[in-house]
């Protein structure tokens, strides 16, 4: 099964997490996927991260400038960065007050796994667990990275682009190692599939809003939710 797409993480996730209690900002992500990230219980304590020697020490970091040093390494050079290792700098990122980068490698940690899942048969290659847990990051980060982001729809369709076009400009090495069992058909055809359908993909969710029902329904959601006060603050 695929990486949830955007709008159904956010619809599932905005109902799982109606508290009893008044709304408050969410200004941290604090989830576990083990082995690669599990957050501490209280924002004064690093979290515990696992995704490589490279990176595990600055996305562990409580200073932000440590978790931007590792963006800008992963942006140098991304060829061979997983999608886990992004998936955790996107929550660091959110940690730090950065949400709009959160919201991009999000996106492009999803889209990077998306084309490895369409070129590459990750069962038979031996990659079904680090796919299970880009999924549950998908899962239980997804409603807080997609409640920051759909507080500005236009905004949140541009950066789904962006990071799409981020994965087709940026292919994943592990794509064309010979010694994993891709799909049937030529391996860059198969990718250049996978980004189409993933740009198709985000313009079918953004034309969803053009349907006036679907966009109070939606709308009514986030506010019964307190969406915009968990989500929406400066």
């Amino acid at each position: 099964m695929r990486v949830l797409t955007t709008l159904a993480v956010l619809l599932a996730g905005v109902l799982a997490m109606r508290s009893a209690f008044a709304a408050e900002p969410v200004r941290r992500i604090a989830i576990y996927v083990q082995p690669y990230y599990q957050s501490a219980q209280t924002p004064d304590v690093p979290p515990r991260v696992s995704v490589g020697r490279t990176y595990d020490d600055l996305l562990a970091s409580m200073k932000k400038e440590d978790i931007i040093k590792a963006r800008d390494m992963i942006e140098t050079d991304p060829r061979a960065v997983t999608p886990m290792t992004m998936m955790v700098l996107a929550i660091r990122l959110y940690d730090m007050g950065l949400r709009d980068d959160a919201v991009f490698w999000f996106y492009a940690a999803k889209a990077r796994y998306i084309t490895l899942e369409d070129v590459i048969d990750v069962r038979i290659s031996g990659l079904t667990a680090p796919g299970e847990a880009v999924k549950n990051f998908a899962v239980l980060a997804g409603p807080v990275i997609n409640g920051y982001a759909f507080c500005d729809r236009i905004k949140q369709h541009a950066a789904n682009i962006k990071a799409i076009e981020w994965a087709e400009q940026h292919p994943y090495v592990v794509l064309f190692m010979s010694q994993l069992t891709g799909k049937d058909g030529d391996r860059r055809a198969n990718l250049k599939k996978s980004i189409d359908e993933q740009k198709a993909a985000a313009e079918r969710e953004r034309a969803r809003f053009d349907d006036p029902k679907f966009a109070e329904e939606f709308a009514a959601t986030r506010r019964k939710n307190e969406a915009d006060v968990k989500f929406c603050w400066k």
